[in-house]
């Protein structure tokens, strides 16, 4: 019996991290980007959000919509983390997803935030969702093929152990850099106002297309069953902190309107 048990706490913890982060930017990723983010928002978004979240930051409510996906209530967003449509096609041109994505996700959580009809539990839920949404924005592989779930399975090799070229970008790099998120966070470049303008300028959809000209690159990174390690981090980790920078600067963009 106690063998039986055993083994059951194997199968039970080998199958929950299974589900550990193969959609978005990962723990660290998120929480860059909610404290970056909290940098560049005006006083009045920032009383308006602590409001909502009863002083919550935003970096630790960045990975919620992650957190809820086990709870089957919560399984009809899970299409809203990624929009995969093709390269040589516009956003729309394609018929979209039965179940939303990334963009109709964005959009619903902003009209419901400005909506002011709507409950302060309901803001509370879509403002958490939006900021996550929001980061998986700028993983590259977010905006990847639909055949492949965007990279998921494209098999390949990380510091000798098995991977797949999206988790490589989702957290891989990040936890090899061995950085914590405040670490991340306050490390970035000093960036001027035009700047910072220049990144917060456009939309969404905008920004779903510049990482969608990445996601290109990144396919063309690394062959099924390759050996990525230390060149492969020389050669991407700076476009994943460059990704994690906006990311951040473009939510408090996103934040300030809906605010201001």
């Amino acid at each position: 019996m106690k063998l039986q048990y055993t083994c059951l706490l194997i199968i039970i913890t080998i199958s929950l991290s299974g589900f550990s982060s193969d959609y978005d930017w990962g723990k660290t990723g998120h929480r860059v980007t909610g404290q970056i983010a909290e940098g560049y928002l005006t006083e009045k978004t920032r009383r308006g959000i602590m409001r909502l979240l009863d002083g919550q930051s935003l970096a630790l409510v960045s990975t919620f919509a992650d957190d809820i996906k086990s709870d089957e209530q919560y399984r009809k967003y899970g299409s809203w983390h990624y929009v995969n449509f093709s390269f040589d096609k516009k956003y729309g041109e394609e018929k979209p997803s039965t179940y939303g994505d990334l963009i109709q996700g964005i959009e619903t959580c902003i009209s419901i935030l400005k909506n002011k009809e709507t409950s302060k539990e309901d803001k509370a839920f879509y403002l958490k969702m939006l900021v996550h949404f929001v980061g998986d924005l700028h993983q590259p592989l977010h905006v990847g093929k639909k055949e492949d779930k965007g990279g998921n399975d494209i098999q390949v090799r990380w510091f000798k152990k098995g991977s797949n070229l999206h988790r490589v970008w989702d957290s891989e790099m990040i936890n090899h850099y061995g950085m914590s998120y405040t670490e991340l966070s306050l490390n970035t470049d000093v960036l001027s106002k035009n700047q910072i303008r220049d990144i917060q300028k456009e939309n969404p959809l905008d920004w779903v297309y510049e990482s969608q000209e990445l996601a290109k690159q990144i396919y063309n990174s690394a062959n099924v069953g390759e050996k990525l390690g230390y060149k492969y981090m020389y050669q991407y980790f700076p476009i994943v902190w460059s990704q994690l920078h906006k990311s951040g600067i473009r939510l408090a963009k996103v934040l300030n309107d809906v605010f201001g």
